[in-house]
């Protein structure tokens, strides 16, 4: 597995090979790889014949007062577990490699960032979308893997894709958790002993949600109010950020489920804000 650190060597890379005529296959990170991460590399590497993975905590989609600075890194044990996985190239710049200090272009899709996470952090998918939209010029990538943990990110570079016409197919892997439902974070590292036993009820809350809806009740409202009741009698040490039901296209709240529906909750444990989501179809 090679490592590259440079943005153009990166590029110049990638283009050999597609003057060669291989496919390429992209899955970016932030780093601190688990096992989540591991399976994305997995359902990457035969699509393509050679597979790009990044490392990089990118700035511009942190906020004020978030933890661009504490967020957990392991770059040694990212590389082996990258090249395990199947890597042949692992890209993990700095910063400064990806943006001038006169950087002035951004891309986004801010209609489809209004609720869900960007009504707390505003400026997250802004950023998001530019690095990816970066990594994508960047590798030539011909298919790219991301989580269905993060279902609003996905959804947003999919329309960024295609109102773009960035030529990249992208494919979303399911949520992987651990044996007792927790939906696998780098930022679950933050959790106490204590608030890792009980954060499972993040996710067992949902499955009741989604029972209950299929059961017969489509009204969001009061979804939303017996799920916030379920977390203040089964998670007291958490604090929801948002409990949301939305469309999973258009990431717009729904009044009540008449067809597919995501049913996504943010949910602040002690440093920790850890996301989860079910989808509903009725």
């Amino acid at each position: 597995m090679k490592i590259i650190t440079e943005p153009a060597e990166l590029q110049r890379q990638c283009l050999a090979w597609r003057r060669q005529g291989l496919t390429i296959g992209l899955v970016p990170t932030m780093g601190y790889l688990h096992a989540g991460h591991a399976a994305l590399m997995d359902r990457a590497r035969p699509e393509c014949d050679r597979l790009v993975v990044t490392l990089f905590v990118n700035p511009t989609q942190f906020g004020e007062n978030e933890d661009l600075s504490t967020y957990p890194r392991n770059p040694e044990g990212d590389a082996a577990t990258a090249e395990s996985h199947g890597a042949d190239l692992l890209f993990a710049p700095e910063p400064g490699t990806m943006y001038a200090d006169n950087h002035a272009t951004w891309v986004e899709a801010p209609r489809l960032g209004v609720h869900l996470c960007g009504a707390t952090r505003p400026i997250h998918f802004r950023g998001v979308c530019t690095v990816v939209t970066k990594l994508f010029m960047l590798s030539q990538a011909d298919v790219a893997v991301f989580g269905e943990k993060d279902w609003q990110q996905l959804a947003i570079l999919r329309r960024m894709v295609r109102d773009l016409n960035i030529p990249v197919k992208l494919i979303g892997h399911p949520i992987v958790r651990e044996s007792d439902g927790l939906a696998l974070s780098s930022r679950n590292a933050y959790l106490s002993e204590e608030e890792r036993a009980a954060a499972p009820a993040i996710r067992r809350g949902l499955v009741k949600l989604a029972e209950k809806a299929r059961a017969g009740e489509r009204d969001c409202a009061a979804l939303k109010r017996f799920l916030a009741a379920e977390y203040a009698a089964e998670l007291p040490m958490g604090e929801p950020d948002y409990i949301e039901i939305v469309h999973p296209d258009e990431i717009e709240p729904l009044d009540a489920i008449d067809g597919p529906a995501l049913a996504a909750v943010a949910v602040r444990m002690g440093k920790a804000r850890l996301i989860d989501n079910i989808l509903i179809e009725v």
